[in-house]
C-alpha cells in the first residue's frame, strides 16, 4: 500500500498488480466523502464516480461479473455494495435476488462520522412485514453458511481475530440497536452465532466486518489512495467472504478479468 495516516491500512496487502492500470485514470477525489452527508455520486464524471471505479476495479482483479447495490438517492448516498454475480445466480431459491448474498461494502456513517469499508452478510426478516416476503431469510442465504461457519476451532473465528488485530470493527445485529465488537470485546465464535442467533424476527439484522476511517484518515489521503485502500480491505476480507458464499473469490490479480472496460 501507498503511505497514509491508517496503521491498519499500511498492514493491508499491495492491490497495486491486481488493478493498477486503474489509477492514472481515476477522478475520485477525497472531498467525494462527505461524513456529514455521504458518498458523492451525482454530478460526476463517469471517471470521477465510486461506483463505476470500484465495480471495474472488481472485475478486473476477481475476474468475475459484480452487481452494484445502493441505499440512498439524489446526489449523495448512504451505502454502496457489490455482489459477484455468479454467488447469485448459484443460489437455486434466490437467484432473483440480492439480499441473500454477501458484498462487498463502502457506507458514510453520519451519526459517528466514519467511513466504514468491508464485507456485509444480511440476514434480512425471519417474520417479513406485508409485502416484503422476498426480504425474509431463506435457506439458500449465505447467512446460513456464516452461522455455521461460527465454530469454536473454525477458520471464521481465526480470520475475525486476526482482522481485528489489525483494527476491523464487528457489526452484529439489527441496524437500529446493533452490536459493536473490537479486539478487545469481539466473542467467541460460539458467543457471536448465538448472538446472531438473537436478532428480532420483526427486524432486518446482519453481520459486518469493516475497516473505519475518520475524518482525519480521510483528508489524509487523495482519492486514488483511498480507492486503492478500500481495494486492500476488500481484499482482506474476502477469506471471510469465501466461507459464507457459494461461488468464492480467487485471491486479487490471480484470474484473468475483463479489464477496465467494466460499466458502473
Amino acid at each position: 500500500m501507498t503511505g497514509s495516516d491508517c496503521d491498519g491500512c499500511r498492514q493491508m496487502p499491495d492491490v497495486t498488480p491486481a488493478w493498477g492500470w486503474a489509477k492514472p485514470a481515476i477522478g475520485f477525489r477525497a472531498e467525494f466523502l462527505d461524513l456529514a452527508r455521504g458518498i458523492r455520486v451525482g454530478n460526476l464524471e463517469p471517471h470521477e464516480r465510486l461506483t463505476r471505479i470500484l465495480k471495474a476495479a472488481l472485475e478486473a482483479g476477481y475476474g468475475q461479473p459484480f452487481v452494484t447495490e445502493r441505499w440512498g438517492r439524489g446526489v449523495y448516498w448512504r451505502w454502496i455494495g457489490w455482489l459477484n454475480r455468479p454467488n447469485r445466480d448459484a443460489k437455486p431459491l434466490s437467484s432473483g435476488a440480492s439480499f441473500g448474498c454477501s458484498k462487498f461494502f463502502v457506507m458514510v456513517d453520519t451519526d459517528d462520522r466514519l467511513f466504514k469499508c468491508g464485507l456485509q452478510v444480511e440476514r434480512g426478516y425471519l417474520r417479513a412485514p406485508a409485502g416484503l416476503a422476498a426480504c425474509r431469510l431463506r435457506a439458500d442465504w449465505d447467512w446460513q453458511r456464516l452461522l455455521a461457519a461460527l465454530t469454536p476451532r473454525g477458520s471464521l473465528g481465526r480470520e475475525l481475530r486476526r482482522l481485528t488485530r489489525d483494527g476491523f470493527r464487528v457489526h452484529a445485529g439489527s441496524w437500529s440497536a446493533p452490536h459493536e465488537f473490537s479486539r478487545e470485546t469481539l466473542p467467541s465464535p460460539v458467543a457471536l452465532r448465538r448472538l446472531l442467533g438473537r436478532g428480532p424476527a420483526g427486524a432486518w439484522c446482519g453481520f459486518q466486518l469493516y475497516y473505519p476511517l475518520d475524518e482525519a484518515a480521510v483528508r489524509a489521503m487523495g482519492g486514488a489512495e483511498l480507492v486503492e485502500t478500500m481495494l486492500a480491505v476488500f481484499e482482506e476480507v474476502r477469506p471471510v467472504m469465501n466461507l459464507c458464499v457459494q461461488v468464492p473469490l480467487a485471491a486479487a490479480g490471480s484470474a484473468v478479468g475483463p479489464g477496465p472496460g467494466g460499466r458502473g
